[in-house]
Protein backbone atom coordinates (compact mmCIF):
# COMPACT_ATOMS: atom_id res chain seq x y z
CA UNK A 1 0.00 0.00 0.00
CA UNK A 2 1.67 3.30 -0.93
CA UNK A 3 1.46 6.13 1.11
CA UNK A 4 -1.53 8.53 -0.64
CA UNK A 5 -3.86 5.20 0.13
CA UNK A 6 -2.89 4.67 3.59
CA UNK A 7 -4.18 8.44 3.97
CA UNK A 8 -7.35 9.17 4.78
CA UNK A 9 -9.11 10.81 2.39
CA UNK A 10 -10.65 14.79 3.13
CA UNK A 11 -14.38 15.51 1.76
CA UNK A 12 -14.05 18.08 -1.11
CA UNK A 13 -15.40 20.50 1.11
CA UNK A 14 -13.03 20.44 3.60
CA UNK A 15 -11.19 23.49 4.44
CA UNK A 16 -7.83 23.75 6.97
CA UNK A 17 -9.89 26.39 9.37
CA UNK A 18 -12.84 24.24 9.13
CA UNK A 19 -13.18 22.79 13.03
CA UNK A 20 -12.27 26.63 14.14
CA UNK A 21 -15.37 27.21 11.97
CA UNK A 22 -17.74 24.53 14.10
CA UNK A 23 -16.07 25.72 17.16
CA UNK A 24 -17.58 29.31 16.40
CA UNK A 25 -20.80 28.41 15.65
CA UNK A 26 -22.40 29.62 19.00
CA UNK A 27 -20.70 32.91 18.33
CA UNK A 28 -22.36 33.39 15.44
CA UNK A 29 -25.51 31.91 16.35
CA UNK A 30 -25.91 34.52 19.13
CA UNK A 31 -24.38 37.10 17.11
CA UNK A 32 -27.26 36.57 14.52
CA UNK A 33 -30.12 36.39 17.32
CA UNK A 34 -28.78 40.28 19.01
CA UNK A 35 -28.68 41.39 15.35
CA UNK A 36 -32.19 40.44 14.30
CA UNK A 37 -33.48 41.45 17.93
CA UNK A 38 -31.33 45.05 17.11
CA UNK A 39 -33.22 45.43 13.93
CA UNK A 40 -36.71 44.79 14.75
CA UNK A 41 -37.37 45.36 18.52
CA UNK A 42 -35.49 47.93 20.28
CA UNK A 43 -37.33 47.34 23.60
CA UNK A 44 -36.92 43.61 23.39
CA UNK A 45 -33.32 44.18 23.09
CA UNK A 46 -32.78 46.54 26.31
CA UNK A 47 -35.16 43.65 28.16
CA UNK A 48 -32.82 40.82 26.93
CA UNK A 49 -29.37 43.01 27.86
CA UNK A 50 -30.60 43.96 31.44
CA UNK A 51 -32.43 40.56 31.89
CA UNK A 52 -29.20 38.54 31.27
CA UNK A 53 -27.07 41.35 32.95
CA UNK A 54 -28.99 40.83 36.17
CA UNK A 55 -28.90 36.72 35.87
CA UNK A 56 -25.20 36.76 35.80
CA UNK A 57 -25.08 38.89 38.51
CA UNK A 58 -27.36 37.09 40.67
CA UNK A 59 -24.90 34.01 39.63
CA UNK A 60 -22.59 35.67 41.22
CA UNK A 61 -23.79 36.68 44.37
CA UNK A 62 -24.83 33.36 45.00
CA UNK A 63 -21.47 32.03 45.20
CA UNK A 64 -20.25 31.06 48.84
CA UNK A 65 -17.58 33.62 47.94
CA UNK A 66 -19.28 36.36 48.13
CA UNK A 67 -21.03 35.54 51.75
CA UNK A 68 -19.63 36.14 54.71
CA UNK A 69 -20.44 33.27 56.04
CA UNK A 70 -19.22 31.32 52.97
CA UNK A 71 -22.48 29.84 52.63
CA UNK A 72 -25.02 30.17 49.76
CA UNK A 73 -27.14 33.31 49.89
CA UNK A 74 -30.77 32.22 48.56
CA UNK A 75 -31.70 32.34 45.09
CA UNK A 76 -34.35 35.56 46.16
CA UNK A 77 -32.18 37.21 48.32
CA UNK A 78 -29.00 36.95 45.59
CA UNK A 79 -31.47 38.07 42.79
CA UNK A 80 -33.42 40.73 45.25
CA UNK A 81 -29.63 42.08 45.54
CA UNK A 82 -28.70 42.12 41.70
CA UNK A 83 -31.56 43.56 40.61
CA UNK A 84 -31.14 46.42 42.66
CA UNK A 85 -27.89 46.93 41.80
CA UNK A 86 -28.11 46.71 38.24
CA UNK A 87 -31.33 48.88 38.33
CA UNK A 88 -29.64 51.50 40.51
CA UNK A 89 -31.89 50.76 43.22
CA UNK A 90 -30.07 50.86 46.38
CA UNK A 91 -33.41 48.72 48.44
CA UNK A 92 -32.15 45.89 50.34
CA UNK A 93 -32.96 42.70 52.01
CA UNK A 94 -29.53 41.70 53.42
CA UNK A 95 -26.91 43.85 55.37
CA UNK A 96 -24.54 45.43 52.49
CA UNK A 97 -21.70 45.78 55.48
CA UNK A 98 -22.24 42.63 57.08
CA UNK A 99 -23.67 39.92 54.88
CA UNK A 100 -21.16 40.11 51.97
CA UNK A 101 -17.66 39.49 51.34
CA UNK A 102 -15.27 42.28 49.45
CA UNK A 103 -16.22 39.63 46.60
CA UNK A 104 -19.81 40.18 47.23
CA UNK A 105 -19.61 44.09 47.67
CA UNK A 106 -17.49 44.06 44.26
CA UNK A 107 -19.94 42.40 42.60
CA UNK A 108 -22.75 44.74 43.71
CA UNK A 109 -20.93 48.26 42.79
CA UNK A 110 -20.06 46.55 39.46
CA UNK A 111 -22.99 45.74 38.60
CA UNK A 112 -24.54 49.49 39.92
CA UNK A 113 -21.82 50.90 37.39
CA UNK A 114 -23.13 48.51 34.71
CA UNK A 115 -26.73 49.73 35.20
CA UNK A 116 -26.05 53.13 35.30
CA UNK A 117 -25.17 53.11 31.96
CA UNK A 118 -29.06 52.56 31.31
CA UNK A 119 -31.21 50.24 29.00
CA UNK A 120 -30.66 51.89 26.29
CA UNK A 121 -27.25 52.50 26.08
CA UNK A 122 -26.51 48.74 27.58
CA UNK A 123 -28.55 47.21 24.55
CA UNK A 124 -26.50 49.59 22.27
CA UNK A 125 -23.20 47.96 24.13
CA UNK A 126 -24.12 44.56 23.82
CA UNK A 127 -25.26 44.89 19.94
CA UNK A 128 -21.63 46.26 19.67
CA UNK A 129 -19.60 43.42 21.51
CA UNK A 130 -21.42 40.24 19.48
CA UNK A 131 -21.65 41.62 16.52
CA UNK A 132 -18.69 44.11 16.47
CA UNK A 133 -21.50 47.00 14.70
CA UNK A 134 -24.56 48.72 15.16
CA UNK A 135 -27.09 48.76 12.43
CA UNK A 136 -29.27 51.78 11.42
CA UNK A 137 -31.64 50.46 13.98
CA UNK A 138 -29.21 49.56 16.57
CA UNK A 139 -27.79 53.21 16.01
CA UNK A 140 -31.48 54.93 16.88
CA UNK A 141 -31.62 53.21 19.73
CA UNK A 142 -28.35 54.67 20.74
CA UNK A 143 -29.08 57.78 19.58
CA UNK A 144 -32.76 57.67 21.08
CA UNK A 145 -30.79 57.26 24.63
CA UNK A 146 -28.96 60.10 24.42
CA UNK A 147 -31.97 62.32 22.91
CA UNK A 148 -30.80 62.11 19.55
CA UNK A 149 -27.12 64.36 20.13
CA UNK A 150 -25.62 64.04 17.48
CA UNK A 151 -25.24 62.33 14.19
CA UNK A 152 -26.01 58.18 13.39
CA UNK A 153 -22.30 57.95 12.41
CA UNK A 154 -21.37 59.45 15.95
CA UNK A 155 -23.00 57.08 17.59
CA UNK A 156 -20.11 54.97 18.76
CA UNK A 157 -18.28 57.57 19.53
CA UNK A 158 -21.45 59.46 22.19
CA UNK A 159 -21.16 55.61 24.18
CA UNK A 160 -17.81 55.97 24.50
CA UNK A 161 -18.59 59.76 26.28
CA UNK A 162 -21.15 58.48 28.27
CA UNK A 163 -18.53 56.00 29.24
CA UNK A 164 -15.90 58.28 29.98
CA UNK A 165 -18.03 61.23 31.74
CA UNK A 166 -19.25 58.28 34.34
CA UNK A 167 -15.91 57.48 35.23
CA UNK A 168 -14.56 60.87 35.13
CA UNK A 169 -16.99 62.28 37.77
CA UNK A 170 -16.72 58.93 39.65
CA UNK A 171 -13.07 59.63 39.82
CA UNK A 172 -13.77 63.67 40.98
CA UNK A 173 -15.92 62.46 43.87
CA UNK A 174 -13.79 59.51 44.99
CA UNK A 175 -10.99 62.12 45.13
CA UNK A 176 -12.65 64.43 47.18
CA UNK A 177 -14.30 61.96 49.69
CA UNK A 178 -11.07 59.11 50.09
CA UNK A 179 -9.39 62.44 52.32
CA UNK A 180 -11.91 62.82 54.46
CA UNK A 181 -12.55 59.24 55.58
CA UNK A 182 -8.74 59.17 56.29
CA UNK A 183 -8.87 62.24 58.40
CA UNK A 184 -11.97 60.37 60.01
CA UNK A 185 -9.55 57.21 61.50
CA UNK A 186 -9.60 55.13 58.41
CA UNK A 187 -6.87 53.24 57.11
CA UNK A 188 -5.75 54.35 53.36
CA UNK A 189 -7.04 50.95 51.19
CA UNK A 190 -10.09 51.01 53.61
CA UNK A 191 -10.35 54.88 52.59
CA UNK A 192 -9.59 54.35 49.26
CA UNK A 193 -12.53 51.43 49.07
CA UNK A 194 -14.92 53.27 50.62
CA UNK A 195 -14.57 56.93 48.81
CA UNK A 196 -14.81 54.77 45.11
CA UNK A 197 -17.89 52.80 46.75
CA UNK A 198 -20.05 56.08 47.51
CA UNK A 199 -18.76 57.72 44.29
CA UNK A 200 -20.00 55.11 42.55
CA UNK A 201 -23.25 54.82 43.92
CA UNK A 202 -23.77 58.45 44.63
CA UNK A 203 -23.71 59.49 40.95
CA UNK A 204 -25.38 56.26 39.52
CA UNK A 205 -28.39 57.35 42.29
CA UNK A 206 -28.08 54.07 44.15
CA UNK A 207 -27.81 54.32 47.55
CA UNK A 208 -25.89 51.49 48.35
CA UNK A 209 -23.75 51.97 51.71
CA UNK A 210 -20.74 49.77 52.85
CA UNK A 211 -21.16 50.79 56.28
CA UNK A 212 -23.88 48.97 58.49
CA UNK A 213 -24.91 52.26 59.67
CA UNK A 214 -25.19 53.85 56.54
CA UNK A 215 -23.99 57.73 56.45
CA UNK A 216 -25.97 58.50 59.75
CA UNK A 217 -22.32 59.26 61.43
CA UNK A 218 -21.84 61.98 59.11
CA UNK A 219 -24.94 63.59 59.32
CA UNK A 220 -23.45 67.07 60.47
CA UNK A 221 -20.54 66.60 57.95
CA UNK A 222 -20.76 68.95 54.65
CA UNK A 223 -17.04 67.02 53.19
CA UNK A 224 -19.25 63.93 52.79
CA UNK A 225 -22.31 65.11 52.37
CA UNK A 226 -21.72 67.67 49.96
CA UNK A 227 -20.02 65.64 46.83
CA UNK A 228 -22.39 63.26 47.69
CA UNK A 229 -25.44 64.99 47.05
CA UNK A 230 -23.24 66.35 43.41
CA UNK A 231 -22.94 63.60 42.27
CA UNK A 232 -26.51 62.38 42.72
CA UNK A 233 -27.55 65.50 41.61
CA UNK A 234 -25.30 65.27 38.67
CA UNK A 235 -26.30 61.83 37.80
CA UNK A 236 -29.88 62.30 37.76
CA UNK A 237 -29.70 64.92 35.12
CA UNK A 238 -28.99 62.57 32.60
CA UNK A 239 -25.87 62.30 30.11
CA UNK A 240 -27.95 64.19 27.26
CA UNK A 241 -27.85 67.41 29.77
CA UNK A 242 -24.10 66.26 30.88
CA UNK A 243 -22.91 66.21 27.56
CA UNK A 244 -24.82 69.92 26.49
CA UNK A 245 -23.28 71.06 29.78
CA UNK A 246 -19.86 70.05 28.44
CA UNK A 247 -19.90 71.70 24.73
CA UNK A 248 -21.77 75.07 25.69
CA UNK A 249 -21.34 75.71 29.35
CA UNK A 250 -23.50 77.66 31.23
CA UNK A 251 -24.60 79.44 27.92
CA UNK A 252 -28.85 79.05 27.96
CA UNK A 253 -29.01 80.57 24.56
CA UNK A 254 -27.44 76.79 23.29
CA UNK A 255 -29.09 74.76 25.03
CA UNK A 256 -31.53 72.70 23.61
CA UNK A 257 -34.83 72.34 24.90
CA UNK A 258 -34.58 68.92 26.66
CA UNK A 259 -31.80 70.50 28.77
CA UNK A 260 -33.69 73.59 29.73
CA UNK A 261 -36.74 71.55 30.86
CA UNK A 262 -34.45 68.91 33.07
CA UNK A 263 -32.51 71.33 35.02
CA UNK A 264 -35.34 73.66 35.37
CA UNK A 265 -38.08 71.43 36.58
CA UNK A 266 -35.11 69.49 38.91
CA UNK A 267 -34.13 72.99 40.60
CA UNK A 268 -38.07 73.59 41.07
CA UNK A 269 -38.60 70.10 42.52
CA UNK A 270 -35.47 70.58 44.12
CA UNK A 271 -35.99 73.73 46.44
CA UNK A 272 -39.77 73.26 46.78
CA UNK A 273 -39.11 69.40 48.40
CA UNK A 274 -36.17 71.30 50.72
CA UNK A 275 -39.05 73.84 51.79
CA UNK A 276 -41.87 71.81 52.37
CA UNK A 277 -39.57 68.71 53.98
CA UNK A 278 -38.33 71.48 56.49
CA UNK A 279 -41.99 72.79 56.99
CA UNK A 280 -42.98 69.18 57.60
CA UNK A 281 -40.52 67.79 59.39
CA UNK A 282 -39.02 71.16 61.76
CA UNK A 283 -40.79 70.28 64.80
CA UNK A 284 -40.68 66.84 64.71
CA UNK A 285 -38.45 65.18 67.99
CA UNK A 286 -38.23 62.26 66.08
CA UNK A 287 -35.85 63.34 62.93
CA UNK A 288 -34.56 67.18 63.47
CA UNK A 289 -36.58 68.54 66.01
CA UNK A 290 -33.43 68.51 68.71
CA UNK A 291 -31.26 69.77 65.69
CA UNK A 292 -29.39 73.61 64.69
CA UNK A 293 -30.99 75.97 62.59
CA UNK A 294 -28.22 75.03 60.06
CA UNK A 295 -28.10 71.61 60.17
CA UNK A 296 -31.81 71.38 60.14
CA UNK A 297 -31.87 73.47 56.72
CA UNK A 298 -28.97 70.69 55.54
CA UNK A 299 -30.59 67.80 56.15
CA UNK A 300 -33.98 69.47 54.38
CA UNK A 301 -32.12 69.65 51.31
CA UNK A 302 -30.38 66.79 51.57
CA UNK A 303 -33.18 65.06 51.80
CA UNK A 304 -34.65 66.64 48.70
CA UNK A 305 -31.70 65.37 46.67
CA UNK A 306 -32.28 62.06 47.73
CA UNK A 307 -36.19 61.69 47.30
CA UNK A 308 -36.01 61.80 43.71
CA UNK A 309 -33.65 58.82 43.37
CA UNK A 310 -30.31 58.67 45.42
CA UNK A 311 -31.70 56.60 48.40
CA UNK A 312 -29.10 57.82 51.25
CA UNK A 313 -31.02 58.73 54.04
CA UNK A 314 -30.05 60.26 57.31
CA UNK A 315 -32.90 59.99 59.29
CA UNK A 316 -35.43 57.03 60.02
CA UNK A 317 -38.22 56.91 57.47
CA UNK A 318 -40.58 55.74 59.74
CA UNK A 319 -39.91 58.27 62.21
CA UNK A 320 -41.31 61.46 59.72
CA UNK A 321 -44.64 62.14 59.55
CA UNK A 322 -46.79 61.37 57.23
CA UNK A 323 -47.47 64.07 55.04
CA UNK A 324 -43.83 63.79 54.87
CA UNK A 325 -44.29 60.27 53.61
CA UNK A 326 -46.35 61.33 51.25
CA UNK A 327 -44.62 64.46 49.92
CA UNK A 328 -41.79 62.09 49.53
CA UNK A 329 -43.60 59.75 47.68
CA UNK A 330 -44.61 62.29 45.35
CA UNK A 331 -40.71 63.39 44.71
CA UNK A 332 -40.15 59.78 44.25
CA UNK A 333 -42.61 58.95 41.71
CA UNK A 334 -41.54 61.78 39.80
CA UNK A 335 -37.80 60.96 39.55
CA UNK A 336 -35.18 62.89 37.50
CA UNK A 337 -34.25 63.01 34.52
CA UNK A 338 -34.51 61.48 31.06
CA UNK A 339 -32.06 59.22 30.14
CA UNK A 340 -30.11 59.35 33.49
CA UNK A 341 -29.39 57.01 36.42
CA UNK A 342 -32.53 58.57 38.13
CA UNK A 343 -36.00 56.60 38.00
CA UNK A 344 -39.48 57.34 37.96
CA UNK A 345 -41.75 58.90 35.46
CA UNK A 346 -38.86 61.82 34.55
CA UNK A 347 -38.98 65.60 34.99
CA UNK A 348 -39.65 65.92 31.35
CA UNK A 349 -42.57 64.14 31.43
CA UNK A 350 -43.92 66.58 34.12
CA UNK A 351 -42.82 69.16 32.06
CA UNK A 352 -44.85 68.43 28.75
CA UNK A 353 -47.98 67.31 30.88
CA UNK A 354 -47.60 71.00 32.72
CA UNK A 355 -47.48 72.58 29.95
CA UNK A 356 -50.28 70.70 28.09
CA UNK A 357 -52.40 71.69 31.05
CA UNK A 358 -51.38 75.51 30.98
CA UNK A 359 -52.14 75.23 26.86
CA UNK A 360 -55.42 74.37 27.07
CA UNK A 361 -56.40 76.40 29.96
CA UNK A 362 -55.55 79.10 27.38
CA UNK A 363 -57.30 78.02 24.66
CA UNK A 364 -54.11 76.94 23.01
CA UNK A 365 -53.74 74.43 19.74
CA UNK A 366 -50.29 73.82 19.88
CA UNK A 367 -47.83 73.02 23.41
CA UNK A 368 -45.46 76.19 23.32
CA UNK A 369 -42.27 77.10 25.24
CA UNK A 370 -39.36 78.81 25.13
CA UNK A 371 -39.66 79.38 21.17
CA UNK A 372 -40.56 75.36 20.05
CA UNK A 373 -43.44 73.90 19.48
CA UNK A 374 -43.61 70.25 21.26
CA UNK A 375 -44.72 67.15 19.08
CA UNK A 376 -48.44 65.81 19.90
CA UNK A 377 -46.27 62.26 19.69
CA UNK A 378 -43.97 63.78 22.49
CA UNK A 379 -47.79 64.19 24.53
CA UNK A 380 -48.78 60.95 23.94
CA UNK A 381 -45.91 59.22 25.27
CA UNK A 382 -45.98 61.15 28.39
CA UNK A 383 -49.30 60.37 29.07
CA UNK A 384 -48.39 56.53 28.21
CA UNK A 385 -45.13 56.78 30.65
CA UNK A 386 -47.50 58.01 33.42
CA UNK A 387 -50.34 55.84 32.88
CA UNK A 388 -47.74 52.92 33.05
CA UNK A 389 -46.01 53.77 36.51
CA UNK A 390 -49.47 54.70 38.21
CA UNK A 391 -51.01 51.00 36.57
CA UNK A 392 -47.02 49.41 38.42
CA UNK A 393 -47.19 50.98 41.38
CA UNK A 394 -51.16 49.97 42.32
CA UNK A 395 -50.88 46.72 40.80
CA UNK A 396 -47.46 45.95 43.02
CA UNK A 397 -48.95 47.85 46.40
CA UNK A 398 -52.18 45.60 45.97
CA UNK A 399 -50.01 42.24 45.88
CA UNK A 400 -47.62 43.53 48.77
CA UNK A 401 -50.86 44.69 50.63
CA UNK A 402 -51.82 41.11 50.37
CA UNK A 403 -48.94 39.49 51.21
CA UNK A 404 -47.40 41.37 53.74
CA UNK A 405 -50.32 42.55 55.73
CA UNK A 406 -48.69 46.07 56.09
CA UNK A 407 -49.97 49.25 56.46
CA UNK A 408 -50.77 51.22 53.06
CA UNK A 409 -48.28 53.87 54.39
CA UNK A 410 -45.57 51.82 54.25
CA UNK A 411 -46.45 49.77 51.20
CA UNK A 412 -46.99 52.56 49.35
CA UNK A 413 -43.67 54.07 50.21
CA UNK A 414 -42.02 51.05 49.40
CA UNK A 415 -43.54 50.61 45.98
CA UNK A 416 -43.06 53.43 44.64
CA UNK A 417 -39.24 53.15 46.15
CA UNK A 418 -39.15 50.30 43.78
CA UNK A 419 -40.55 51.38 40.50
CA UNK A 420 -38.62 54.28 41.05
CA UNK A 421 -35.40 52.93 41.76
CA UNK A 422 -34.58 55.58 44.99
CA UNK A 423 -33.88 52.85 47.53
CA UNK A 424 -35.35 54.83 50.74
CA UNK A 425 -37.15 52.35 53.05
CA UNK A 426 -39.14 51.76 55.71
CA UNK A 427 -37.17 48.01 56.47
CA UNK A 428 -40.62 46.44 54.36
CA UNK A 429 -38.03 44.60 52.02
CA UNK A 430 -36.50 43.20 54.74
CA UNK A 431 -39.24 41.66 56.24
CA UNK A 432 -41.30 40.74 53.46
CA UNK A 433 -41.87 36.72 52.74
CA UNK A 434 -40.04 35.27 49.36
CA UNK A 435 -43.12 35.83 47.50
CA UNK A 436 -43.11 39.98 48.24
CA UNK A 437 -39.45 39.89 47.61
CA UNK A 438 -39.94 38.92 43.78
CA UNK A 439 -42.64 41.00 43.20
CA UNK A 440 -40.30 44.04 44.47
CA UNK A 441 -37.55 42.42 42.02
CA UNK A 442 -39.92 42.40 39.00
CA UNK A 443 -41.47 46.03 40.15
CA UNK A 444 -38.03 47.33 40.32
CA UNK A 445 -36.88 45.70 37.27
CA UNK A 446 -40.08 47.09 35.13
CA UNK A 447 -39.39 50.42 36.87
CA UNK A 448 -36.11 50.62 35.34
CA UNK A 449 -36.57 48.99 32.13
CA UNK A 450 -40.26 49.65 31.93
CA UNK A 451 -41.43 53.09 31.31
CA UNK A 452 -38.49 54.17 29.28
CA UNK A 453 -38.16 51.38 26.82
CA UNK A 454 -41.85 52.29 26.39
CA UNK A 455 -41.12 55.70 25.81
CA UNK A 456 -38.30 54.47 23.19
CA UNK A 457 -40.30 51.80 21.33
CA UNK A 458 -43.36 54.45 20.62
CA UNK A 459 -40.30 56.87 19.60
CA UNK A 460 -39.29 54.88 16.85
CA UNK A 461 -42.69 53.03 16.02
CA UNK A 462 -44.23 55.18 13.80
CA UNK A 463 -46.88 53.62 11.17
CA UNK A 464 -47.91 55.38 8.08
CA UNK A 465 -51.87 55.73 7.79
CA UNK A 466 -53.78 55.72 4.77
CA UNK A 467 -56.90 57.20 5.93
CA UNK A 468 -58.03 59.23 8.63
CA UNK A 469 -61.18 58.96 10.36
CA UNK A 470 -64.10 61.53 11.01
CA UNK A 471 -62.92 63.53 14.23
CA UNK A 472 -65.72 63.56 17.08
CA UNK A 473 -64.64 64.60 20.52
CA UNK A 474 -65.79 62.97 23.63
CA UNK A 475 -66.86 64.80 26.95
CA UNK A 476 -63.92 64.87 28.77
CA UNK A 477 -64.25 65.94 33.05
Amino acid sequence: MTQSQSRPQRPASWHPDQPEREGLWIFTGLRDFIDNIANTSPARLALTAFSLVILLFTGLLSLPAASAEGVVTPLHEAMFTAASAVCVTGLTVVSTATHWTFFGQLVILVGIFVGGLGTLTLASLLALAVSKRLGVRGKLIAQEAMNNAGRLGEVGTLLRIVITTSVVIEAVLALALIPRFMVLGEGFWESVWHGVFYSISAFNNAGFTPHSDGIVPYETDLWILVPLMLGVFLGSLGFPVVMVLQQNGLNWKKWNLHTKLTIQVSFILLFAGTFLWALMEWDNARTIAHMSLSDKIIHSLFASVMTRSGGFNLVDQNHMESTTMLLTDALMFAGGGSASTAGGIKVTTIAVMFLAIVAEARGDADVKVYGRTIPQGTMRVAISVIVAGATLVSVSSFLLLQISGATLDRVLFETISAFATVGLSTNLSAELPPSGVYVLTALMFMGRVGTVTLAAALALRQRSQLYHYPEERPIIG
